[in-house]
């Protein structure tokens, strides 16, 4: 028989065993205890929609109010044919053209100034033309010549011959007119740049 020391020493090294084993076995089942899945919200980039903006809006309003003048002298505004969404080869006409017999006075739409005399190899002779507060340019292409004295950075009044009407740059010698259209400008005011705004609504509305 085991005496009373050994048999103590028994009791101890078995509730040494047992605390052993559950902490073993509870250390397993934490270590396998699934984590739950936390949903994070989706990344969606945010595209700005191209809206104009109410300064474009108001501009347009404004230009509306102007009753702007035919621009060839003695035109009938009855007589004018909305070509502005036409094609021209692979691109968008983005004007109109006013036909008229070589030689016809070309004159200003509007009270503003001359920016640029310039000459290409689709416009031809061409004059581009601030409006007073430089929201918009006023471009006339295809001329046979400028009026004599016409310089950048002459101011002119709404009527004011600028130019007579012909059919240089890419237009046909057989067929000349004005190729007239507008462009509003955006804060960087450059004359070679702007969104095309069709004349139509704005020579023929009186």
């Amino acid at each position: 028989m085991l005496s009373v020391k050994a048999t103590a020493m028994v009791a101890l090294v078995a509730a040494l065993a047992a605390v052993g084993i559950a902490a073993a076995v509870k250390g397993r089942a934490s270590a396998t205890r699934v984590s739950p899945i936390v949903p994070t919200a989706a990344v969606v980039p945010v595209v700005a929609k191209a809206t104009p903006t109410a300064t474009q809006g108001d501009d347009l309003q404004v230009l509306a109010a102007r009753h702007l003048l035919m621009p060839v002298q003695g035109f009938d505004p009855k007589g004018l044919r909305d070509n502005f969404d036409e094609s021209r080869g692979m691109r968008r006409h983005e004007a109109l053209d006013i036909m008229a017999p070589r030689g016809t006075p070309v004159v200003a739409a509007d009270d503003g100034t001359i920016t640029k005399l310039f000459r290409s190899v689709a416009g031809g002779i061409t004059v581009y033309q601030y409006d007073m507060p430089e929201k918009f340019v006023y471009y006339y292409a295809h001329l046979d010549r400028y009026r004599d004295g016409l310089a950048e950075g002459q101011a002119v009044k709404r009527g004011d011959v600028i130019g007579y009407v012909g059919s240089t740059g890419n237009a046909p010698a057989n067929a000349p007119h004005l190729h007239f259209t507008i462009f509003q400008l955006g804060p960087e005011k450059k004359w070679w740049r702007g969104k095309a705004v069709n004349p139509y609504p704005y020579l023929v509305a009186r």
